[in-house]
């Protein structure tokens, strides 16, 4: 047979394979045989094989699916797509990275209707479900004719035939009390709730435990279902309901407790996004417990039993005071406690910021409580923080009941007391890494890792830089970036420079669209002699760069965000250019660039300061 490869003969370059149009108006499952095979496991620029959805009317690709772990065998990926009414291409990318010696290859892309987690055992690569081994009692394929068993069954129940196929698990070879098989679903890669349906057979001489389980990323396992009936001479069908709001696989399993135990077989996993029960339930949907505090404080509430607390504020934002995170702007958020029903897992993102404290350790602690407010965990607490800079926390937990997420900060004593300010928090299904990959946008950069789809015009040491950290001159540029506090963003360094010199960061081509886009930016410009940033837009055939936005001289010494709206239907780049001022004390950095298509929902919000303005104290409650 055949199969497509790329090697290391591209040594860091990208391979590309595209699909041609498809339409996918139900839902479909993509399965991808691959091998990726390589002499170092421990690069630090391995070889990767990528899946992108290319949607239209889309600038940029979603990545679907990454893979950099080498094999030395055939391994199958299944992915779910959810319905769409656009057409989309899916985009196959191998990436070489520094490996000496290494491969890619693809030996088969099936797309088919339906679930991944679905499967008739009909064809060879069984949909992607594995068996856990076991040296004495595993899953194996039953059917087809094939008389290798005490537990082949006359038929299967697909094709009601002998020539059908199942999966079987028997207790010929147990040697040890509870012996168990599992046989694992692929991973679910889109949220999905609903009923998860099965038809089965078990034949038992002593106990036999069959149980199905949600296994999320972390390894918790739930149990969904399980066998209430000692023998099923026919094949019996299994309804549940169940979640899937994050990547999880569904793992049957069999426990035997001795030789003689018997069997089960399994056919027809299927699954309907309607629930089994009539009674669905709400499921409780994690956006409402986020706020950014712009308006008010949401689901909030503040305990006043100990007297004054936390407030909801508005600082009015100067060269010399810092805002909020959200936009620089609005409004600092000073704040508090609120209600929350949790199940499963969730990932918990705010940021906070802390000022004044001798001792930054304990001055802000994360707690869950009970609806009773009997029961109290700490789940978070500030060990260091630098003074006044925004701050990520991320913090994944899990309870099974009804709670509260508690923000609680203290002074420890008259004379280590300061201020703690709250802003933008978030609560998302699944453990933060889980998280992370559902909620990343296509068009985001944030420079934690790289400097994403943008280039130099010309690298020295008067153009761009990646940095993390506050700059080395003082009082200019960042003390941090706007993503979390510590991590990257880009900046010029003034002293390297000479006054009116010129960086360019400029992107790669973006597809054109019809229709507007938004780019949305964070820009820090904070320093006496600080001079211009620029943004424009340079159209595919066109000499000239067409102007989009600019700012001059001193701004705030908090990020600040910046809003453009603009069309190109034609493929085009963006230009950030960045003029060295007077002094020194010129730094400007960048951070968080997001490209979106449709317009821009909010407007932004100018406001021009520098000096000593009449407001610097002021702060509105």
């Amino acid at each position: 047979g055949h199969y497509i490869s790329v090697d290391t003969s591209y040594e860091g370059e990208k391979a590309v394979l595209s699909s041609p149009d498809l339409y996918s108006e139900e839902w479909s499952c993509v399965r991808l045989i691959y091998q990726i095979a390589t002499t170092s496991e421990t690069s630090p620029d391995p070889t990767r094989l990528n899946l992108y959805l290319r949607q239209e009317g889309e600038s940029f690709d979603r990545l679907l699916w990454s893979a950099k772990e080498p094999s030395d065998s055939w391994l199958i990926a299944s992915l779910d797509l959810m319905n769409s009414t656009k057409k989309y291409k899916l985009v196959l990318e191998g990436e070489m990275g520094q490996d000496k010696s290494s491969s890619i290859a693809v030996f088969e892309i099936k797309i088919t209707p339906g679930y991944c987690i679905e499967c008739d055992f009909e064809e060879n690569h069984l949909c992607g479900f594995a068996n856990r081994w076991n040296p004495n009692v595993n899953w194996f394929v039953g059917g087809g004719n094939i008389r290798n068993s005490q537990s082949t069954l006359s038929k299967d129940h697909t094709l009601n035939s002998a020539l059908g196929h199942y999966m079987y698990v028997d207790s010929v070879y147990v040697k040890h009390f509870q012996e168990v098989a599992q046989l694992i679903s692929p991973k679910t890669t889109a949220p999905i709730s609903g009923c998860l349906s099965f038809y089965y057979q078990l034949k038992q001489e002593s106990s036999i435990v069959f149980t199905v389980y949600l296994r999320d990323m972390s390894g918790f396992y739930e149990e969904i279902w399980k066998t209430d009936t000692a023998l099923s001479a026919d094949w019996a069908l299994a309804e549940v309901d169940f979640n899937a709001p994050y990547p999880m696989e569904v793992i049957f399993e069999v426990a035997f407790n001795s030789a003689k135990g018997g069997y089960v077989a399994l056919d027809d996993i299927a699954f309907s996004p309607v629930y089994c029960s009539n009674q669905t339930g709400t499921l409780f949907n994690p956006a409402n417990a986020g706020c950014n505090f712009e308006e008010d404080l949401c689901n909030f509430y503040q305990d006043d039993k100990d007297g004054p607390g936390w407030s909801r504020v508005k600082v009015k934002r100067n060269v010399y005071r810092a805002g909020d995170h959200t936009t620089g702007f609005g409004k600092s958020k000073l704040l508090f406690l609120r209600r929350v029903k949790l199940y499963i897992e969730f990932c918990l993102r705010f940021y906070y910021a802390l000022y004044g404290f001798f001792k930054m350790s304990g001055t802000l602690a994360v707690y869950i409580f009970e609806e009773n407010h009997v029961v109290q965990e700490k789940i978070w607490s500030v060990l260091d923080s630098p003074n006044g800079v925004w701050t990520q926390a991320e913090i994944s937990f899990k309870k099974p009941m009804p709670c509260k997420v508690v923000f609680v900060s203290w002074c420890k004593s008259f004379w280590d007391c300061g201020l703690v300010a709250l802003d933008d928090v978030s609560l998302s299904l699944g453990n933060c890494q889980a998280a992370d990959l559902l909620l990343h946008s296509p068009g985001e950069c944030t420079f934690e890792k790289d400097e994403c789809v943008f280039t130099q015009k010309k690298r020295g040491r008067g153009s761009w830089h990646r940095r993390r950290g506050p700059t080395p001159t003082s009082y200019t540029g960042p003390k941090g970036d706007h993503t979390t506090g510590v991590g990257y963003y880009m900046y010029i360094e003034a002293s390297d420079m000479v006054y009116g010199q010129r960086a360019y960061l400029v992107s790669r081509s973006l597809r054109g669209i019809s229709g507007k886009q938004c780019l949305t930016f964070f820009y820090h410009m904070y320093g006496a002699g600080t001079g211009l940033l620029s943004v424009y837009l340079k159209k595919e055939g066109d000499d000239e760069e067409i102007p989009l936005w600019r700012r001059t001289g001193e701004q705030s010494i908090s990020w600040l965000r910046g809003l453009i709206e603009y069309e190109s239907d034609r493929n085009y780049q963006i230009i950030f250019e960045a003029i060295r001022g007077v002094s020194m004390r010129s730094d400007t950095a960048i951070d968080d660039i997001l490209f979106q298509t449709g317009p821009c929902l909010e407007v932004e919000e100018i406001q021009f300061s520098s000096g000593y303005p009449e407001s610097l104290n002021e702060i509105e409650y």
